[in-house]
Order: structure tokens, then C-alpha cells, then sequence
């Protein structure tokens, strides 16, 4: 016990140096979605195109996360987090200078467009060496029964940078910097975790020693051996309940700016306010789902799947046909609330219905979905541009029929109802992370 009280003793400050990060770095990608929406406004970028932004960067960072975390198993845990939270800073600099350029009219819009576009995609390629090599550095001092719960407070870090971020956002438009101020602030933040970590983050990993989590990115899940596992009938029907979830949250999200700034009426830069509040507000939601009522009420997979959907399709339809902005962010919170039952459901239901020997092939899979998402966002965008309640009211038929898809098809009706394992708790951390790209 004495043993055990020291381990824990010593692990107490890393612990708390990797949770800054997880939320600085959770805080920057939430804060900027915040503000994107009236970025592309204020410069002239066509609202589809905003949200394509995030595209590029988030199959980088499909691509690059298997790469990286075979690098940080060869050249340890720490010179990779301080990779990734370089990547981080350069690309939000970069992105707020950028921003800058086109707030100030200094280049065309199209112009602005594939500048930022390429910029946020040093972060995909970059940025995506923090995650891995946290959770195995947790992972290597921790027992196997203690592993579940601190990822779960490492994903819980995440959660609340989602908070967070969009709330401080408003606070760093300033004069001069305007809209672009944000990045700014959530750049020097990131350098200044670099400067924590470095000094204060103890580095003992030695290739070949210790217990590694098991590598759910080691290699595309579309490529080689996995190729069977995306085939396989134990996993396929939640690929593809997980896909479209998660295409629904995002389209959602990247579309509720563009709502609110054409709902109130008001410039972009007085509107944002307002699209913080709401997106913290889902935040909020998503969080009460996954830190309360998950656990209140002991859900497991196959009643957070049904759920989940059939809340968050309410929430797109009062979305839809909201007469003012209190319904946009009570039905984005129900909407929310509703992602917050269903991906956890769905991440769960996947680790549960495979052999242990395929667990870093399942996780590999759902953490690829839960990033390659985001590509079909602008095509929502692209809708809302022509028809205003279109993207929700479309939102809410794959989640209805989601509702119908969960209750009838057999492999998700057939899931354990008890609590996922290990692996499904690692694989749904990754899906807070790669939202924000």
C-alpha cells in the first residue's frame, strides 16, 4: 500500500502537466471553431469554404497519428508531446496572422482561404504527436485497474477545454487584433505549456519497457490487415452508426455560427457573443451526459445508442424552425446532449463486440471516423447557404433513421449492456481530441 501511496504521490504533478495540456490544447481548437463562422463573414469567405478549413487538417491528422505513435514508443513520450504542442502553437500563430491579412484586406478572400487552410494543416500533421504520446506516458504509470479511470479524467480534460475555450475567446477580441486575437492568446498559451513540460514533466521511458497502450492507429483501418476489420459483421454496424453521428454533430456545429449571426441580425463581431454562449451551452450538455447521467443511470451501449440519437434529432428540429436565438441554443444543448450519450454508446459498443486481440483495430477505426467527419461538413454548410433549416432538418432524418437502424439491426441490439472495457475508454478520448480538428 505504502508503495502504491508514493506512485501515486509521484505521478500527481505529470499528471496535472498532461491535463494543462489536454485542455490548453482543447481550449484552442474550440475556441477558434467559436469564431470562425464570424471570421469568414468579416473577411468575405463563402460560409461552405469556412468550414473546409477544418477538412484538410483532420485527414493529416487520420494520416499522421499512427505515425507519430510509433515514433514516441522510439524516442520517448515527452519529445513528442512537445512536438505536438509545437505544432499546435505554430499553427494557431500562423492561422491568427493570416486572419489577420484578411481582417486588415491585405489579400483577397480566396487568397485568405488557402493560406489558413494550409496553416491549420500543421496542425493535423504536427499537432496529432500530443495525443498518443500522453496517453501511453499515463499509461506506463498506471496498473491496468487504475488505467480506465485516468483516461477518463485525461478525457474529461478535454471536456472541459470545450467550456472554456469558447467562453475566453470574446475576451481576446481586442482592438487591433480584432477577431484574430484568440489565436493569438491560445498560441502563446500552448508556448507557455511547452515551457511547463519541458521543465516540469519527468521523462523516464525506455523503448521496450513498461506497459503501452495498445495502438488503435497503427496503420489506416482502410489499408492492409484492417482492411477485414471495417468488413467484419462484429464491428461494421458501428462504423457505420459512428460515421453518421458524428457527421451529424459536426455539420451541426460548424453550422450554428453561420444560424445566429443571420438569426440576431448583427454584425459578426457583435454576434459572437451570442454563438458563444451556445456552443458553450452544448458543451455544458455533452458534459452532463458523459460525466452524470451516464453513470446515474448506468447506461450501456445499446440504450446510450438509441438515446442518444433519438435526443439529438429533437434537438436539430427545434434547431430547425427556432423562432429566436433561445431555441437555436436550447435545441444545439438537447442536440448536444444527445451526442454526449450517443458516441460514448457507439465507442463502447464497438470495444465490446470484438476479441481483445482486435481492440487496437476497432479503436483504430472509430478513432478514424471520429476525425474524417469533419470532411463532410461543408457539403451541410454548403445546404444551409441555400435552404436556412435544410442541414438540421436533413440532420434529424439520418438520426431518426439512426433511431431505426439501432433498434433493429441485430449486432447493435444484441451489445453487452455492461460497461465497456479499457479500450473503449482510450478510443473515446480520441474523439474529444480530434474534433477540434
Amino acid at each position: 500500500m505504502t508503495g502504491e501511496s508514493k506512485e501515486a504521490r509521484d505521478n500527481r504533478a505529470p499528471f496535472a502537466i498532461l491535463f494543462g495540456v489536454s485542455v490548453a490544447t482543447a481550449m484552442g481548437n474550440n475556441g477558434m471553431l467559436s469564431v470562425l463562422p464570424a471570421i469568414g463573414r468579416q473577411i468575405g469567405i463563402p460560409d461552405a469554404m469556412v468550414a473546409a478549413i477544418f477538412s484538410l487538417s483532420a485527414v493529416l491528422w487520420a494520416i499522421t497519428s499512427p505515425l507519430w505513435a510509433r515514433q514516441s514508443d522510439i524516442r520517448g513520450r515527452k519529445p513528442l508531446i512537445l512536438l505536438g504542442l509545437a505544432g499546435f502553437s505554430v499553427s494557431m500563430l500562423l492561422c491568427a496572422l493570416v486572419v489577420s491579412a484578411g481582417l486588415h484586406h491585405l489579400a483577397p478572400p480566396m487568397v485568405i482561404f488557402v493560406a489558413f487552410l494550409l496553416c491549420r494543416a500543421l496542425f493535423g500533421t504536427f499537432g496529432s504527436a500530443a495525443n498518443p504520446a500522453t496517453q501511453a506516458y499515463m499509461a506506463e504509470r498506471t496498473s491496468r485497474e487504475e488505467r480506465t479511470q485516468t483516461m477518463a479524467t485525461l478525457a474529461g480534460a478535454f471536456g472541459l477545454g470545450t467550456v472554456v475555450g469558447p467562453l475566453l475567446a470574446p475576451l481576446f477580441v481586442l482592438p487591433g487584433v480584432g477577431l484574430a486575437g484568440p489565436m493569438f492568446a491560445f498560441a502563446l498559451l500552448a508556448a507557455g505549456m511547452m515551457v511547463v513540460v519541458q521543465r516540469g514533466l519527468p521523462e523516464t521511458f525506455k523503448p521496450g519497457r513498461g506497459e503501452t497502450l495498445p495502438r488503435r492507429g497503427m496503420g489506416l483501418p482502410w489499408r492492409g490487415g484492417d482492411v477485414a476489420l471495417w468488413r467484419d459483421p462484429r464491428l461494421k454496424p458501428f462504423l457505420i452508426f459512428g460515421f453518421l453521428v458524428a457527421a451529424c454533430q459536426t455539420a451541426q456545429t460548424q453550422t450554428l455560427g453561420f444560424l445566429i449571426i443571420d438569426k440576431l441580425g448583427l454584425p459578426p463581431v457583435k454576434a459572437q457573443g451570442f454563438i458563444t454562449l451556445a456552443m458553450a451551452a452544448g458543451a455544458v450538455a455533452a458534459l452532463l451526459a458523459q460525466w452524470g447521467l451516464i453513470r446515474m443511470f448506468r447506461m450501456g451501449p445499446r440504450d446510450l445508442m438509441r438515446w442518444g440519437v433519438g435526443c439529438a434529432a429533437i434537438g436539430n428540429i427545434v434547431v430547425a424552425f427556432a423562432p429566436d436565438y433561445a431555441a437555436v441554443a436550447i435545441g444545439y444543448a438537447i442536440a448536444s446532449l444527445g451526442y454526449g450519450f450517443a458516441r460514448p454508446g457507439f465507442t463502447a459498443g464497438a470495444s465490446l463486440s470484438v476479441d481483445s486481440k482486435d481492440q487496437a483495430g476497432a479503436a483504430g477505426a472509430i478513432a478514424a471516423i471520429n476525425g474524417l467527419n469533419v470532411v463532410v461538413a461543408p457539403l451541410f454548410v454548403l445546404l444551409y447557404e441555400r435552404i436556412g433549416w435544410g442541414p438540421f432538418v436533413l440532420n434529424a432524418a439520418i438520426l431518426t433513421a439512426l433511431v431505426v437502424y439501432a433498434l433493429r439491426q441485430a449486432t447493435l441490439r444484441a451489445v453487452d449492456k455492461t460497461g465497456a472495457r479499457e479500450e473503449a475508454t482510450i478510443a473515446g478520448l480520441e474523439q474529444s481530441d480530434e474534433g477540434g480538428v
